[in-house]
């Protein structure tokens, strides 16, 4: 290609092709018969139609087409990434979280936080696990890089609050000792699958 051709991109008259090129109305009347062409066809009476259709079902059947929500809520998929959860183990009521800090360092928000210590079994102890509900993306990175599956997302979306110290309350994540026999094992976000001891290939030193 030679520099005059380079230069040269206007390519528009010859390579260019309008698809959906039409013929635009220029003065008053034009405007007017295009409105009244595409009445005739149906175009408006057939959406006025619908509209009217619903509104006789709201009325006088009672068939409203929105939520009414908060009375009302729509279900989400299990696997919806909403406000966190720490499980417990269910024998012994101790938190399932080891403390091996891979959630607090994979978090690209930034808003894990954890204090550990060495507790008189020689074991990691949990202290304090705060997550920063305002910097939270809820990317599920945390759910799915725990070894214990301690930390998942639950089906709480509803966590506005008008304090910030709301968004890194520890106690509002864990499972209450009360409540912890209806403790069911997520089926959600971070969670295994049902059938995910038929997909691991077995190996030779498996016993």
């Amino acid at each position: 290609m030679s520099l005059e051709k380079l230069k040269n991109r206007d390519v528009s008259v010859d390579d260019y092709i309008n698809i959906f090129e039409d013929e635009y109305p220029k003065t008053s009347w034009d405007q007017f018969k295009q409105v009244l062409r595409r009445s005739v066809k149906g175009e408006l009476f057939k959406g006025l139609g619908i509209v009217l259709n619903i509104m006789r079902q709201a009325l006088f059947k009672g068939e409203m087409q929105t939520v009414q929500y908060p009375a009302e809520k729509l279900p989400i998929s299990p696997r919806y990434r909403a406000v966190h959860k720490l499980l417990a183990l269910l024998e012994s009521g101790e938190n399932r979280c080891i403390g091996c800090g891979l959630c607090e360092k994979i978090c690209i928000a930034d808003c894990i936080r954890m204090d550990t210590r060495i507790d008189e079994n020689s074991r990691k102890e949990v202290l304090e696990y705060t997550i920063n509900m305002g910097r939270c993306i809820f990317c599920g990175y945390c759910a799915e890089v725990c070894p214990e599956l301690a930390i998942v997302h639950g089906g709480r979306y509803e966590n506005a609050s008008e304090q910030r110290a709301h968004f890194a309350l520890k106690e509002d994540l864990l499972t209450p000792l009360d409540k912890l026999k209806e403790q069911k094992e997520y089926s959600g976000f971070g969670a295994i699958s049902p059938d995910a001891d038929e997909k691991i290939k077995k190996t030779p030193l498996s016993y």
